[in-house]
């Protein structure tokens, strides 16, 4: 069964998490918003009011794998944050590797973003990568 309509993507962090909205129909994603973490918590009520707002067919949260593809302590954290979301929204969180995004996103911009701007454009191109390993 195809996916249609918008995804949400989390760059997962401790101190900020980034978030991207795309639209299966174009595969494209843009930097919604960055989102404020203590210790890889985020404001509940803030995320639960977006996915109120976006109704997403999909939710795709970043996977920090190791360079070898071993899971690494943030990649165990990351899982938390993906089933505390599948838990509170009841769509099923799908998991993507996101090695390197967010260096990546750091080369592309580095002249042209600032601050929080980074989380975002790291949780697009998950978001982007997931779009496709649809094809």
């Amino acid at each position: 069964m195809a996916i249609e309509g918008y995804v949400l993507g989390f760059d997962f962090g401790l101190k900020f998490i980034g978030l991207a909205v795309g639209q299966t129909v174009t595969k494209t994603a843009g930097g919604l918003k960055t989102l404020k973490a203590r210790n890889g918590k985020p404001n509940w009520a803030e995320i639960t009011s977006i996915l109120q707002e976006y109704k997403p067919a999909a939710i795709v949260v970043g996977l920090p794998l190791n360079m070898d593809e071993s899971e690494s302590d943030m990649s165990v954290k990351a899982r938390k944050f993906a089933q505390e979301i599948e838990r509170r929204s009841g769509i099923a969180v799908q998991m993507m590797d996101e090695r390197l995004s967010s260096w990546t996103a750091n080369e592309v911009t580095r002249d042209t973003v600032r601050g929080g701007e980074i989380h975002e454009k790291s949780a697009c191109l998950i978001l982007e990568s997931w779009f496709n390993e649809l094809d």
